[in-house]
């Protein structure tokens, strides 16, 4: 096989105007927002240095705060628990239907579409009965009346609807991303199994989880950080009410920085969430370094 041989400097003309366009759009907004997080700034005013102050008020005086972390990590953990879920499907899937990109195509729908979208109908969906409400009157034909509620409106549920939202909304793109890792998967290897005894859900057990440890790592880390960094939905669907019942650490950004022009105690928030983000991305990734050692 003949390997092409490119200089150094070469790769480093094609790579470099890429490599200053990645700085110039993440690393440069990160580091300006760290400087601002020290800052006492309205956006509109003369800036007052005030050091760490920001950052100790979030910690321990912000009500908001720790509460809007909780519903962030369990918006993230939600988010993750459909995953071995696709995982198995995508194994089935693979098995048993024939030309099953179509079926993949069609679960991908509303990935595509535009979370606008998704939070108008959502919310028609779980409007008050006399209101139309989808679900209630769904219920409330099937004999269950006394399950009907406000759905987005009682503090104590509201999060819980939008993780099922979200669910259903990204099922299809990480059923796409295993699908797409289990069909990566050599046949030949389930051959050899095959002439070994171990065929149907035991070759999955022993070949197709094993093997697709990379791709379900790379489907929970997309998950779990873009869960952190839930917004868009939140704001369409209940924006971060009833009395801040949904809000997370970016809507608590958003109210702080524009709706109370807190622009510093905001960028405060920007940097953690930046920090949490980088956490637990090393440990998920330090987790996973260990499993696929084991399989290896």
């Amino acid at each position: 096989m003949n390997v092409l041989k490119v200089p150094a400097r070469t790769i480093a003309v094609f790579v470099l105007p890429c490599l200053l366009l990645y700085i110039c759009l993440v690393f440069v907004p990160i580091v300006v927002s760290v400087y601002d997080s020290l800052l006492d700034w309205d956006s509109i005013n003369k800036a007052k240095f005030i050091g760490l102050d920001n950052f100790k008020t979030i910690l321990t005086e912000d009500t908001n705060f720790w509460p809007s972390v909780r519903r962030t990590l369990m918006y993230s953990v939600f988010s993750m628990l459909e995953i071995p879920i696709c995982l198995f499907i995508a194994a089935l899937m693979n098995r048993y239907v024939r030309k099953a990109n179509t079926l993949v195509s069609l679960y991908f729908v509303p990935v595509i579409l535009s979370v606008v979208i998704i939070g108008q109908l959502w919310k028609t969906i779980y409007n008050p009965t006399e209101m139309g409400g989808m679900l209630n009157g769904v219920l409330t034909a099937i004999g269950l009346e006394s399950w009907t509620r406000s759905w987005l409106t009682e503090p104590k549920i509201a999060m819980y609807c939008l993780y099922f939202v979200s669910l259903w909304q990204y099922f299809g793109y990480h059923l796409l991303i295993q699908y797409t890792g289990v069909q990566n998967i050599s046949s030949e290897i389930y051959e050899a199994a095959k002439i070994d005894g171990a065929e149907g859900f035991k070759s999955d057990w022993y070949i197709t989880y094993p093997m697709a440890i990379p791709i379900f790592k790379i489907s929970i880390i997309l998950a779990f950080i873009g869960s952190l960094q839930a917004f868009d939905l939140v704001w369409v669907m209940t924006g971060g009410g009833p009395a801040h019942a949904t809000d997370t650490i970016s809507m608590h950004m958003y109210n702080m920085s524009f709706l109370s022009l807190k622009y510093g105690y905001g960028s405060a928030l920007a940097t953690i969430l930046v920090m949490i983000c980088l956490i637990f991305t090393v440990v998920i990734n330090f987790v996973f370094k260990k499993v696929e050692a084991k399989y290896s």
